[in-house]
């Protein structure tokens, strides 16, 4: 049986190429993650394991991430962590994932906002290599560091091996919310909030 990574890899490679012929669970810190709001060993920090071809995970960004960063992230009250876990047409969400670092950290979370609302274009039948390259080209790569980029092994092994993080933290499906190390199953703001609250 040929190890995720390996299928990973394959999978991105062939999206570039058939275009071109056209954690530590919860709280801990881990290694690769991505976070604003309060500075590290803040008294709460909220994990969110997501996708940018996840639908839920979409809708949540549109719904409910603008005043849920209004409320806890633009006030620093508390550290949100965004990590990666790809889910279907996985090829296209690591591919994503790579071009958000690629990027830079000033720029990552202006790039899964970007995805997550194109989700809906790639849905309604546009080129996934098209509205990746655009997404990289607006955060100011050119079409060489993309292709370099999302086919970048090392990158590929560092997000595998943060895949297998957040397996091994209990995660199976996306978005997963934890706060300070316990998932929680409501994911509205009401829901976040009755968790946070308390721990501020």
């Amino acid at each position: 049986m040929m190890k995720r990574s390996t299928v990973v890899g394959m999978a991105v490679m062939a999206l570039i190429l058939s275009a071109c012929g056209q954690g530590g669970g919860g709280r801990a810190a881990a290694e690769g993650d991505m976070a604003i709001g309060a500075a590290e060993g803040a008294k709460v920090t909220v994990v969110e394991y997501a996708s940018t071809t996840c639908a839920g995970c979409a809708a949540w960004n549109e719904q409910v991430w603008p005043d849920f960063k209004a409320k806890y992230v633009d006030t620093q009250k508390v550290r949100f962590v965004f990590r990666e876990f790809p889910t279907h047409p996985q090829d296209v969400a690591v591919a994503g994932f790579l071009i958000a670092r690629c990027a830079g950290e000033d720029k990552y979370f202006e790039v899964i906002d970007h995805l997550m609302r194109s989700q809906a274009e790639m849905h309604g039948g546009a080129a996934p290599r098209d509205v990746l390259l655009r997404t990289a080209q607006a955060a100011g790569l050119s079409e060489a560091q993309f292709k370099t980029c999302t086919s970048d092994k090392a990158a590929i092994a560092a997000l595998e091996q943060r895949i297998g993080q957040a397996s091994a933290a209990g995660v199976s499906g996306t978005p997963t919310f934890m706060v300070n190390g316990q998932i929680v199953n409501d994911k509205s703001l009401a829901g976040l909030s009755a968790h946070i609250d308390p721990l501020l």
